[in-house]
């Protein structure tokens, strides 16, 4: 079928497609697997939900781009003296339990030993026209694309360390998944896009899609 479709015209069709089937497409044939996988179409699908204007950076895995949810971006709050966490959801609007789940804090005391908190989005408008940067938190243990409302603190660079860091941490979660599942690298990673990462909720994704085509298979 790709044979048909002249190259730039599939790159049109596919970055129109939304992440999770953008996933599924990559599965179609190599052809496709090239173009579904490429960054720039990566990235496009990725923005275009929220009107993003650009991301910077590369995730550790790309099934990063594959789960567009607002819970993948965040706000960059520089924690300041006298901050605490009631008045910074305040100025935010969102809730406290919210940034203390956001940013992996048992207490709000959580935030006088960190130098920023990641803010859940609470309007997407926030996002047009932005750009985002993906960044590892490591206080929050989450990656994520970051907003910076006033703009990006010059040099903020991830450490090679941290980053080294990140995708160790990925690829043993990829590595439980494929095992624990009996499948690919590609099928492990596509239920863990389709699962915000967490591989729990990936191992019950793909035993729902396993119980359906068994059913269907029983028919």
């Amino acid at each position: 079928m790709d044979a048909r479709l002249p190259a730039d015209l599939l790159r049109a069709v596919l970055q129109r497609l939304p992440p999770i089937d953008l996933a599924r497409s990559a599965c179609v044939c190599r052809a496709w697997h090239a173009v579904a996988s490429d960054r720039a179409v990566l990235e496009a699908a990725f923005c275009a939900p929220w009107g993003v204007r650009r991301v910077v950076g590369e995730p550790a895995t790309q099934a990063f781009w594959r789960a567009a949810s607002l819970g993948r971006f965040a706000l960059s709050h520089a924690v300041r003296r006298g901050d605490n966490v009631p008045g910074v959801a305040l100025k935010y609007s969102v809730q406290v339990t919210d940034i203390k789940r956001f940013n992996n804090m048992m207490s709000d005391h959580g935030i006088y030993s960190r130098e920023r908190l990641l803010i859940p989005i609470s309007n997407p408008e926030i996002l047009l026209g932005s750009t985002c940067y993906i960044e590892m938190d490591h206080n929050a243990k989450r990656e994520v694309a970051v907003f910076y409302p006033e703009g990006r603190p010059s040099g903020k660079t991830e450490s090679l360390a941290n980053i080294a860091s990140a995708e160790r941490q990925s690829r043993r979660i990829l590595e439980s998944v494929r095992r624990s599942l009996h499948v690919d690298d590609e099928t492990a990673a596509y239920y863990l896009s389709v699962s915000e990462g967490d591989p729990r909720a990936a191992m019950m994704e793909y035993s729902e899609d396993l119980r359906w085509e068994q059913q269907r298979s029983g028919r």
